[in-house]
């Protein structure tokens, strides 16, 4: 997994009442984050689900992906349980290699906002429209999976925060306070859970930077596809 670590600091999440297509669940608040955190690069690659889930016991697939035999796409039938068993079985894996107290785990939403933003302000980490050559998403043309890293890094190096599959984070979903939060992980129960960036059956609006999704953590996404990027952080 290649990681990139992130500093802590302050950033405005959600969208402005101005901005195209906003959502009203995307109210505007500042968030502080007082603890750096290492994210992956790129999403979790098919080549790496299976690195990771072959000869597991949960009688899950270490192959799901509908564009299977692509090792370096996306992989994206992917619930959030899948997710969590694949991080459980990673950490156990890396053991030997993770300094205590650190683990591997799904972003916060507001970790995973801060970082596709990557210090932007506008709809999208390279401005406030989108044009196929930003992303794979249904107006591009390719109608599947991309192979991650095919798009233009964000500012801060990221690749595919926008489109190609939706990520999981680890947040419960709910609508946001407007008041200013530090460290925010969303409630502490809820029966959806937060899907972020959009996809490449999606339109633009889906792939804006304070976009939100929420589905129920056993869903696989037959049709709009959910991967995920790893998070690596001290608890």
């Amino acid at each position: 997994l290649d990681m990139i670590w992130v500093e802590p600091g302050t950033f405005t999440m959600g969208s402005p009442t101005t901005e195209a297509d906003r959502f009203t669940t995307e109210t505007e608040h500042n968030v502080t984050l007082t603890q750096g955190f290492y994210l992956g690069k790129y999403e979790v690659t098919q080549a790496q689900y299976e690195a990771v889930m072959t000869g597991n016991t949960d009688s899950l697939s270490a192959t799901p992906s509908q564009y299977g035999g692509n090792p370096n796409r996306p992989v994206e039938k992917v619930s959030w349980a899948d997710a969590q068993i694949f991080l459980t079985r990673l950490n156990a894996q890396q053991s030997g290699n993770i300094p205590a107290g650190w683990s591997y785990v799904l972003p916060t939403e507001a970790e995973w906002e801060y970082a596709c933003r990557a210090g932007t302000t506008t709809a999208y980490s390279w401005g406030a429209t989108i044009a196929t050559s930003n992303a794979n998403y249904s107006t591009s043309g390719l109608s599947q999976t991309s192979d991650a890293g095919n798009y233009a890094a964000n500012p801060w190096g990221f690749f595919d925060m926008h489109g190609n599959v939706y990520e999981w984070t680890a947040d419960w979903y709910a609508v946001y306070s407007s008041g200013a939060q530090t460290d925010p992980t969303g409630p502490a129960s809820g029966s959806t859970r937060v899907l972020r960036g959009g996809s490449w059956n999606r339109a633009g609006t889906y792939l804006r930077s304070a976009f939100r999704g929420n589905v129920n953590p056993s869903d696989r996404a037959n049709d709009h596809g959910f991967g995920f990027r790893v998070g690596f952080k001290q608890q």
